[in-house]
């Protein structure tokens, strides 16, 4: 419904990028980050190739404030109130967390943001117009949750116990609730359990693995699935000792060593939240900036990782793979 929404409100707003203007010959733009990713690394890396494509060059007419990569969650109140303080020309930053402490700072300074979900967590109004001084990157995750639970489920033929991993300081029990619902019209119990840090990664993986559930659902959000980083080293390990077939948020993660990934590609959100800076940068408003949504999605298959715990993954669902790993 929200898809509909957000196309049928474009109308109104779809000439929005003739009237950008150009850089300003000699200025330097200065642009703060509050992001988990690595600096230089992909998407980040990707992100400044997009920029440079837009015109916008490190060290040329973009200054990149320091301290916003690889930033954990114990760090974000004070350098959200050091980057507000600098007054850059906009800040880059998600998900949830680095995201709502920036919007309690401040209401003028441009905010690029990318979460699960930008409506239902309050930070715009609407895709098509949001309202205020933020706009940016609206992932789809509740959708795209439901829809790896229906994969997983396919995935492991005869299964009746999945475990939902999610992240207990961002998820909504009523998205919980929903994912519970529709394991139950399949037949299938969905258990819930809750992380809420990297120190419990490994022990919550356990107790899922104890209660005897079959299958791992990594819900969105970046404590699991940021690709390359310790937190998802920590559950690649950790799934691989216990050997049971999970899927997660991002094709990049099944390219990193997991069974299943499904979802827009993070390197791909990652240019496209570069073009959305660019055009603020270029003078367009974010209150005037529609939101953005993923347009494409890849399932990878892991068939090494599957052959690695000596689970077979159903023809079918093989043959809809984007990519698989052999």
């Amino acid at each position: 419904m929200r898809r509909r929404e957000f196309i049928a409100g474009l109308g109104g707003a779809i000439a929005w990028p003739i009237v950008l203007r150009a850089q300003d010959p000699g200025r330097t733009y200065r642009v703060g980050f509050i992001v988990p990713s690595s600096r230089d690394r992909p998407p980040v890396d990707d992100f400044f190739d997009e920029l440079r494509l837009k015109g916008f060059i490190e060290n040329q007419n973009l200054e990149v404030l320091p301290g916003g990569f690889d930033v954990r969650d114990e760090q974000i109140a004070d350098l959200a109130a050091a980057l507000v303080k600098a007054r850059p020309d906009a800040i880059v930053a998600g998900p949830e967390r680095p995201l709502r402490a920036l919007q309690a700072l401040t209401r003028t300074v441009p905010l690029i943001g990318m979460s699960e979900d930008l409506v239902a967590e309050g930070f715009v109004t609407s895709l098509a117009r949001p309202g205020a001084n933020i706009t940016g990157i609206s992932l789809l995750s509740p959708e795209l949750d439901g829809k790896r639970q229906d994969i997983l489920i396919e995935a492991v033929p005869g299964v009746r116990r999945i475990a939902a991993m999610f992240d207990s300081k961002v998820t909504p029990t009523y998205h919980l609730q929903v994912l519970q619902h529709a394991g139950r019209s399949r037949g299938v119990e969905v258990l819930t359990f809750g992380v809420r840090g990297p120190e419990e990664i490994a022990s919550v993986i356990n107790a899922a693995k104890a209660s005897s559930i079959e299958a791992l659902d990594f819900l969105a959000t970046p404590l699991f699935s940021v690709p390359e980083s310790h937190n998802n080293q920590i559950v690649l390990e950790r799934v691989a000792a216990v050997r049971l077939p999970a899927i997660f948020q991002w094709p990049e993660t099944a390219e990193g060593g997991a069974l299943l990934g499904y979802g827009p590609r993070l390197t791909e959100v990652y240019r496209q939240r570069a073009r959305i800076l660019a055009t603020i940068l270029r003078g367009s408003k974010p209150a005037e900036t529609p939101v953005e949504q993923p347009t494409k999605f890849d399932l990878v298959i892991n068939l090494k990782a599957a052959k690695a715990i000596e689970h077979e993954i159903p023809a079918q669902l093989v043959l809809r793979a984007d990519k698989l790993i052999e």
